[in-house]
């Protein structure tokens, strides 16, 4: 089993519109994850059916008891974080604002303050348009361990994939160098950078791609786009030479991308297009690289 991981230093780049494409070409020899949990959309262009939902719990959250709380203030004089704000004449945990750290327990006198597990998010188990299985998930408004759902995803993919004895897992990453990136290239045999000839694109592919070399995993590289700055587009076939990573492929401009997904579809389903055919021949590429 292979694992193919698609990212980019930014967002925006076609990453997630890329990915669904090379799922859809994958059908059923795959297995999908989609771990940009923080903003998930590759359900919208995938389109599966929630089968299975479960709460994810990550990290702790202050709980005050109004009924034991004597009011004495000494829990909201600790808080550095200043989550427990006086209202309505109690002593009350704002929750997007507490951190978890357990000192108001600590020094609470009468014990009227509990640790309690946070729901930060749902995960789902889907069966998607093609076919394929699908692993994804949903962060909270506002919510933390979003590195800890990312792994969540991608463990419950792995077993999957072998319980299905798929050839490969294909998984769309997050944009950015954070967490949830990190988590999403642990374990990774190949990563697809997905850039845009831009100045900020050119930045982010190399911000992301130091990451990447970090891992010590082989890369390739699309650009989306191409065509609409010819010189960056030079900078950045520089950049792959000099670092030896893959040429996939040149995406051109192609407003046939908004229509498919207006029309719920990746571009490749969408009806013949030259973008399509390149799709088709990235996606064998990328297998042969992996």
């Amino acid at each position: 089993m292979k694992e193919i991981v698609v990212i980019s230093g930014k967002g925006g780049t076609g990453k997630t519109s890329i990915t669904a494409s090379f799922a859809y070409l994958g059908g059923k020899e795959i297995v999908v994850a989609d771990c940009d949990v923080d903003a998930a959309d590759l359900h919208l262009l995938m389109l599966p059916d929630f089968a299975k939902s479960e709460e994810f719990y990550s990290g702790v959250i202050a709980k005050i008891d109004q009924d034991v709380c004597t009011k004495c203030g000494k829990c909201a004089e600790v808080c550095r974080f200043d989550a427990i704000p006086v209202i309505n004449y109690q002593y009350v945990v704002q929750p997007l604002d507490c951190e978890g750290c357990g000192y108001c327990a600590r020094v609470c006198p009468v014990d009227a303050i509990t640790m309690e597990s946070q729901n930060v998010g749902d995960w789902y188990i889907s069966t998607t348009k093609v076919g394929s299985s699908m692993v994804h998930a949903r962060l909270g408004i506002g919510a933390e361990n979003s590195g800890k759902l990312v792994a969540k995803v991608k463990n419950e993919t792995k077993n999957i994939a072998e319980k299905q004895d798929k050839k490969y897992v294909l998984v769309d990453g997050s944009p950015g160098i954070g967490c949830p990136v990190v988590s999403s290239l642990s374990g990774a045999n190949f990563v697809v950078l997905v850039t845009e000839p831009t100045v900020s694109g050119i930045h982010d592919l190399k911000r992301v791609y130091e990451l990447v070399r970090k891992f010590g995993i082989n890369a390739g590289c699309i650009i989306n786009k191409a065509d609409l700055n010819s010189t960056v587009e030079k900078e950045i076939l520089q950049f792959l030479s000099e670092n030896d990573i893959d040429h996939i492929a040149n995406l051109p401009y192609d407003e046939t991308f908004t229509q498919a997904m207006t029309n719920g579809q990746t571009i490749v389903e969408f009806g013949e297009s030259k973008v399509k055919e390149i799709l088709e021949q990235s996606w064998n590429k990328i297998k042969e690289l992996a």
